[in-house]
C-alpha cells in the first residue's frame, strides 16, 4: 500500500495529521497537502500528480516545430545534409528564427525522425588537419557510380574523379569519366589549376593513377608525379590501408552520392551523370552551409 494510502487511511481513523506525518517519516505540511487533496478529489489523492508545469512559455512554438520538421523531410527527400547544424542554419539565413542546435536536435529525437546510431568515437581521439590558407593543399580521389537504363535497369559502372581544396572544402573540380586512368588524373589536374591556380601541394591515396611509388619494379613515375615534379609540387600520399587520411575530399563523395541517388531521374549516359553532377557542385560550393567550417555560412572562393 502506498503512503498516500497509509496516511489518509490513518487520519479517517482518527489520527491527528501530525502523528501520522512522525509514524509515516514525511512532513506535516504535506499530509495538510495530502487531506486537502483527498477532500477534493476523493480517491485520486491516491495517485501522484504530474510534476509537468501548466504553463511552458519558453517551450518551442508548434509553427516552428512544424517548420523543423518539414525542413528535415525536405533536406532529406533531397539528398542533403538533414542534421541540426543544417537546420539551425536554414531556420536563420532563410526564416530569421534563433534557435539551438540542442532544441533542433530534442524535437527531431522527440518525433522520431533520427535513427539511433552505434556510439562513435569521439571527435577528441581523432588527429585533425586542415591547411592554413586556399591552394595549400588539394586532396583528390575517385568513386564509382552507376548508370541507369531508361527502363530502370542498372546501367554501366563510371567513375567520378574530384580535386578538392583542402583549406575551404571548395570543390575546384569533379568529371565522370568511363574509367579515370592516369591520363585523366593529369588532365583533370591540368584543368583545374588552369581555373584556381597552382597549389602548393597536393594529397592523394596510393592508386596508381596517383603513384607508382608503391607499384614495385624499377621505379619511375606517372604523369602525375612527373607533372608535379616538374612544377616542384609537393606530393603527399596517406599511408596504405589509412583512407581517412584524404577524409575530406572522401566525405565530399559520400556527399555527392547521396544527393545523386536521391534524385529522381537517374542518369542513363556519363553526360547526363555529369549535368547532375555540376548542379551538385554548384550547390556544394555556393549555397549548402559547410558544417566543418564553424566561421563560414556558405564559401565564397
Amino acid at each position: 500500500m502506498s503512503t498516500r494510502k497509509l496516511v489518509i487511511a490513518a487520519v479517517l481513523a482518527g489520527s491527528s495529521q501530525s502523528e501520522a506525518a512522525r509514524r509515516y517519516g514525511v512532513s506535516q505540511g504535506w499530509v495538510s497537502r495530502l487531506m486537502a487533496r483527498y477532500q477534493a478529489e476523493g480517491e485520486a489523492a491516491f495517485e501522484p500528480r504530474s510534476r509537468r508545469p501548466h504553463t511552458t512559455p519558453a517551450a518551442t512554438p508548434p509553427a516552428v516545430v512544424e517548420l523543423i520538421l518539414g525542413l528535415r523531410k525536405r533536406l532529406t527527400e533531397q539528398g542533403l545534409d538533414a542534421g541540426a547544424d543544417t537546420i539551425v542554419w536554414h531556420l536563420t539565413h532563410h526564416h530569421g528564427i534563433t534557435i539551438s542546435r540542442a532544441t533542433v536536435h530534442r524535437i527531431l529525437t522527440r518525433e522520431g525522425t533520427i535513427t539511433p546510431e552505434p556510439r562513435k568515437r569521439p571527435r577528441s581521439s581523432y588527429i585533425r588537419f586542415a591547411a592554413d590558407q586556399p591552394n595549400e593543399t588539394w586532396q583528390s580521389d575517385f568513386t564509382h557510380y552507376r548508370l541507369t537504363h531508361p527502363g530502370g535497369a542498372p546501367g554501366h559502372d563510371v567513375e567520378i574523379i574530384t580535386w578538392l581544396d583542402d583549406h575551404s572544402r571548395y570543390v575546384l573540380h569533379a568529371t565522370a569519366h568511363r574509367r579515370v586512368t592516369a591520363p585523366i588524373v593529369l588532365t583533370t589536374f591540368k584543368q583545374a589549376c588552369e581555373q584556381h591556380g597552382y597549389p602548393a601541394s597536393v594529397l592523394t591515396d596510393n592508386g596508381m593513377v596517383y603513384t607508382v611509388r608503391y607499384a614495385g619494379g624499377r621505379g619511375g613515375r606517372n604523369h602525375l608525379e612527373t607533372e608535379l615534379r616538374r612544377l616542384h609540387i609537393v606530393q603527399k600520399n596517406g599511408r596504405p590501408n589509412h583512407p581517412t587520411t584524404q577524409g575530406k575530399v572522401e566525405r565530399f563523395q559520400q556527399t555527392m552520392k547521396k544527393w545523386l541517388t536521391a534524385q529522381p531521374h537517374q542518369p542513363a549516359t556519363i553526360t547526363q551523370l555529369q549535368t547532375l553532377i555540376d548542379q551538385f557542385v554548384d550547390e556544394y560550393n555556393h549555397r549548402r552551409p559547410h558544417r566543418s567550417l564553424p566561421h563560414l555560412s556558405l564559401i565564397h572562393i
